[in-house]
């Protein structure tokens, strides 16, 4: 068999049996593969930055990657924003980038580039392959990389001749490393802090303790010092609603994120890192640990971090429970105008059992966490890394994940159009994703930022480049000719109607909310 059979055989022995592709010339040995290899399904997105964000999606909800096959270093470039949030989120990703063959590389051919300098930033395991005997062994390491914990970004660098020239058998799975258990020493000398009690304590988690155990772990560790829970702002994946623990988020402001944080003595911080302010703002501090707080690193995201929080519960005697379970409770369905807060109250009321949010709404999604508490359980994934596009992606890949779960993705408009070829693909594979458009016609986040970082008061030409309005977007029309059915609410109650049928309907749909403007 050539590399390309040897590669992808490979890749589905070590349990890797999605690829999201955008393809091109040096990639063709690869998809001829794809007919060898009928254990591989092959996803096609119609931009670079659907397929990374597609992956990340899966790989977040399946717990185990997905691959993706990208073209040369340009198109990786333009999947290197949906690779960002994927390395936030530590989502185990193998990316397979095609390169020129090895002898035409000298003659700098038009899509020559350094695909390195690209790729490094994004990837916790590099490698480019050195030939086509060794390509499977490549492989295999990648995914052994992407699934070490806490999970990362493998990238695997594949030139042509290296797919199409003769190669030996694919290459057994590696073993996987399992979590390093967090010392006795350190629980133990934890405990002997928070027992002081000598101030405020503060628990702060992130990363896996995001289940429904390392919740539970962590609220025991808080019920029993007397502190307040707390998680980082934007987790790559929570359980949560009715029967889960209730965990509050770090605020995204940092002025509300100092009020959470305030008089805080001790801040226990585990599988997440100390918090920071988003950005640099004139005279406000971008550490958010108050004064006087000390810093405890319980367990970093390499570590067993729940088995730590339960050792620490146990030492600490807390109880069996968590100091609160999310009571079971729903928003009646809203009327009257159609806004943010009317938006949140039906997503509230309509939300079905086990499904999956992916959650890029930004500012008129203010609402939807609180309205969503008391639903039926549910995951949360968030836009870990800030960089807009992610939303229709990471419900693309989450749906492919999970075929028998309904996904909401909740979109704002801005960063819908930065990946609205998702739609195609949703269309194409007839995937379960119901998605919202918050349409305010605006870059409403930046409105707000424009304000808080001391710019003065805008005038109409900085406030043109934040306008979405001329000429106005018509989503449903787009969101049709990519063969998703659509439709558009102006009113609460049409809203309502809308998004009730579109989520007791299989298969792919969208709504426009028309939550009015913004700036």
């Amino acid at each position: 068999m050539n590399g390309a059979q040897a590669l992808i055989r490979t890749l589905v022995g070590a349990g890797v049996d999605v690829c999201f592709t955008n393809p091109g010339t040096s990639e063709m040995h690869f998809v001829a593969a794809l007919d060898d290899v009928p254990e591989m399904r092959a996803v096609l997105g119609l931009f670079e930055g659907v397929v990374t964000g597609a992956a990340d999606g899966y790989g977040r909800m399946a717990g185990r990657p997905a691959a993706t096959l990208l073209h040369l270093g340009p198109g990786l470039a333009n999947g290197l924003a949906n690779l960002h949030n994927a390395r936030r989120a530590h989502t185990p990703v193998v990316n397979v980038v095609g390169d020129h063959a090895t002898y035409h590389q000298t003659y700098d051919a038009p899509l020559q580039s350094d695909i390195a300098s690209l790729a490094r930033p994004v990837s916790a395991w590099y490698r480019e392959a050195a030939s086509a005997t060794s390509l499977a062994a490549d492989g295999a390491d990648a995914v052994a990389a992407a699934r070490a914990t806490p999970g990362g970004v493998a990238t695997l660098v594949v030139p042509a001749d290296m797919s199409w020239s003769e190669a030996g058998a694919p290459a057994p799975a590696r073993p996987v490393p399992t979590a390093a258990s967090v010392a006795g020493g350190t629980v133990e000398q934890l405990a002997k802090v928070l027992r002081a009690g000598d101030g405020p304590v503060v628990v702060l988690i992130g990363g896996a303790v995001m289940t429904d155990r390392g919740q539970v772990a962590a609220s025991r560790v808080a019920a029993a010092v007397g502190g307040r829970l707390l998680c980082e702002t934007f987790p790559a994946r929570q359980q949560r609603g009715a029967g889960l623990p209730a965990v509050e988020r770090l605020a995204y402001l940092a002025e509300l994120a100092a009020l959470q944080l305030e008089g805080a003595r001790h801040l226990v911080v585990a599988g997440t890192t100390s918090p920071v302010s988003f950005f640099a703002y004139p005279d406000k501090p971008s550490d958010l640990v108050p004064d006087g707080c000390e810093v405890h690193v319980l367990a970093d995201r390499s570590d067993d971090v729940v088995g730590a929080l339960e050792a620490l519960a146990e030492v600490l005697g807390a109880g069996s429970d968590p100091v609160a379970r999310q009571a079971a409770s729903r928003p009646a369905l809203p009327s009257g105008t159609l806004d943010a807060q009317s938006a949140g109250l039906a997503i509230g009321a309509l939300l079905p059992e086990g499904a999956v949010v992916a959650d890029e709404a930004n500012t008129s999604g203010i609402f939807v966490p609180g309205a969503t508490a008391g639903a039926a359980p549910h995951d949360w994934l968030c836009l870990t890394g800030g960089a807009i596009g992610m939303g229709l992606p990471l419900a693309t890949g989450a749906a492919v994940a999970c075929p028998d779960r309904k996904v909401l993705c909740l979109e704002a408009d801005g960063s819908a159009l930065y990946t609205l070829q998702a739609l195609w693909t949703q269309a194409r594979l007839g995937l379960d994703v119901t998605t919202v458009i918050f349409n305010n016609r605006s870059y409403a986040i930046l409105a707000m930022e424009l304000g808080r970082v001391g710019a003065g008061d805008p005038g109409p030409r900085a406030l043109e480049m934040l306008d979405l309005s001329s000429p106005p977007i018509d989503f449903v029309a787009l969101a049709r000719s990519m063969g998703v059915p659509a439709t558009r609410a102006t009113t609460a109650e049409e809203f309502s109607d809308q998004l009730g049928r579109a989520l007791a309907e299989p298969g792919p749909a969208l709504v426009e909310a028309v939550v009015g403007r913004a700036i």
